[in-house]
Parts: structure tokens; C-alpha cells; sequence
């Protein structure tokens, strides 16, 4: 379905985004997570050329007209993970804006939210295993270990009961459903129960964490020697992965110790004047609350030659495994 929005969006710490790119005219730049083209229209307004990738089709489509308009703007329909791959030469900057757009979580019809039913969905490529796929086929131990590691769900396994129990689920309004019941939700709380589950499965069927891995560091080889990547994440889960691969990246982690042995070479740091943190002000939190829980991490490309593939945040895939022993959950 085909949604154009009544105004142009704005995606949370445009400004301190913009500020961490450093754009200069005529440079080039990669939007790595097109959605509705805010981070694209403000590097346009710049001067940049900007090439965006979106793996949703809506995105796409949506994205034609502004294509149109923009000479300097070059729309692929991929994921950002091998954004490197359809690259003609280095570019100056990479945003990745990470996590569900306000677009999709505003569509029923897509399943991203409980805040309206909708179907089971969740798929941001459209293609592929469905929510309601995963969470009626599935066996209960391998969904409560989607929900302790991608949602820190405490009680998964009695999310995981009852979702078993209760099947088969077709829409959000009965996951929902399921999961306040399991988990004793009152009206008067502050955080509905099912925040986390919807998490969770989302970050499960879209691969969210394994994209991000591979996004990173498909954007440290894509990027020029002085090139800038700006990563804006949403959860602790997506901002301790790209934090981890900043400072491990700029030769910033600790050595091995007595108990540990030491790595058996050292690698040139292929990013260096890695930031601080930034999170959005009082003014964009009281115009847009979905910026309560955005960080913005960015850093500078060195000379040095990107590390090998497979070396640090994108070792391990499976909840409990690698990656989730280097996450910490």
C-alpha cells in the first residue's frame, strides 16, 4: 500500500545528524534507511548527492516523486547491508536511521503496532516469514529466547506459554491481547506489557540486529578517508552494537589479561574521532516523543583498510549466541 504523508517528515536529530555528516556541495552521501526521505531531503538541501536504500516497497514507491525532482538523488530498493555493492566509488557520508519508520508503525495494515489491529505482519521487505508465521510454527523454547534477547522480556517463557496456547494469531490486537493477560497489564501503567514482545518480533523477522552488524560494516567500506558515518538507533540492543563497533573499530576496547590471551594482531583503527552520544532536546521531545528514545553515535574514517568480514559485532546471528554474548544478554 502506497502512503504519501500530508507533510514532509522530520526524523529525529536531523540537525545533529546534519552536523555530524559535515556535508560540503557536491560531496556524496548514502542514506542508508530512506523511509520518508527526511535525512534525504535535508542532505539535498545541502548540496549532497545522495543515493538511499530502503528494502520496503512502500518506501520505494513513495520515494518516486522526490526522484523525480532531485537529480542528485539515486533511490535503490535494498537493504542497507550491502549498500558497499552498489557503490561506483567511496562516498563522503553514511546516516543509518535505525529500526521501524514512524510510516510503517503508523499503518495498521502493516502490523508493526498494537496501537491499531491490524494483520500479524510485521515484515518491513514484505516478503518472507510473517510474524504470524513465526509465532504459529514455532516451538515455545525458541520463542521465549526471541523475547528474553530481543525484547529483555523478564518473563518470556510465560509470554511464550501463552502465546503457544493461544494459537493461532492472526492479528496484533490478539498478540496483544495474549500478552497483557500473561503479564497482568493494568490500565494505569505507564509501559503496555506487549511493547516489548512486539519488539522482539520484530527485530526477529526483519533480522534486524544481523542488518545492522552488516550495515556497519558495509558503510566502513564504503566510506572515503575522512568520510562520516552517523548512526541513529532506538534501543539499548541496536545502540551498544554500534557503540562496540566504534570503539573496537577505533582501537578504543581493552586488551586481553591474564585469563584472556591477546588478539594475535592489531588492527589499524579504521575510524577515529568517534563521538559522544547525543540524544534529543526538550523542544524535539515535545514535538515528536518518539524521539525519547533515539541516539545519535558517529565517527570518522581513517586510511586504514576496513577489517576483515566477520570480525566483531558481526560475529554471532542466533539469540544466546555470539552476538548475544558480545550484546551482554
Amino acid at each position: 500500500m502506497s502512503v504519501t504523508p500530508d507533510a514532509p517528515h522530520i526524523p529525529v536529530l536531523l540537525d545533529e545528524v546534519l552536523d555530524a555528516l559535515a556535508i560540503a556541495p557536491g560531496e556524496t552521501h548514502v542514506d542508508g534507511t530512506f523511509g520518508a526521505g527526511g535525512y534525504t531531503r535535508a542532505m539535498l538541501g545541502q548540496g549532497a548527492k545522495v543515493i538511499a536504500f530502503d528494502r520496503d516497497p512502500d518506501a520505494i514507491a513513495n520515494g518516486q516523486a522526490l526522484v523525480a525532482a532531485q537529480p542528485g538523488l539515486t533511490l535503490v530498493h535494498r537493504e542497507f547491508s550491502g549498500l558497499d555493492q552498489e557503490l561506483a566509488a567511496p562516498v563522503d557520508g553514511v546516516v543509518l536511521d535505525i529500526g521501524v519508520s514512524s510510516m510503517q508503525l503508523d499503518q495498521a495494515e502493516r502490523g508493526f503496532s498494537f496501537q491499531g489491529d491490524g494483520p500479524l505482519d510485521m515484515r518491513m521487505a514484505q516478503a518472507g516469514e510473517s510474524a504470524a508465521d513465526f509465532l504459529n510454527t514455532a516451538d515455545e523454547a525458541a520463542i521465549a529466547d526471541v523475547l528474553y534477547h530481543y525484547g529483555e522480556e523478564p518473563r518470556s517463557r510465560r509470554v511464550a506459554q501463552a502465546i503457544v496456547a493461544a494459537r493461532p494469531l492472526t492479528r496484533t490486537g490478539e498478540l496483544a491481547a495474549v500478552v497483557r493477560r500473561a503479564l497482568g497489564y493494568r490500565p494505569h501503567d505507564k509501559k503496555d506489557p506487549a511493547t516489548r514482545t512486539f519488539q522482539a518480533i520484530r527485530i526477529h523477522v526483519n533480522r534486524e540486529l544481523d542488518e545492522l552488524a552488516d550495515g556497519l560494516a558495509a558503510a566502513e567500506r564504503a566510506l572515503k578517508p575522512g568520510g562520516r558515518l552517523a548512526v541513529v538507533t532506538f534501543h539499548s540492543l541496536e545502540d551498544r552494537m554500534v557503540k562496540r563497533f566504534f570503539r573496537e573499530r577505533a582501537g578504543q576496547m581493552p586488551g586481553g589479561s591474564r585469563h584472556l590471551p591477546e588478539q594475535a594482531a592489531a588492527r589499524a583503527p579504521s575510524f577515529t574521532n568517534v563521538g559522544k552520544a547525543i540524544r534529543a532536546g526538550e523542544v524535539e521531545l515535545a514535538r515528536n516523543p518518539r524521539a525519547r528514545s533515539a541516539t545519535l553515535r558517529f565517527a570518522t574514517r581513517t586510511e586504514s583498510p576496513a577489517w576483515s568480514a566477520g570480525h566483531g559485532t558481526g560475529l554471532g546471528r542466533a539469540p544466546g549466541g555470539e552476538l548475544g554474548q558480545e550484546l551482554g544478554v
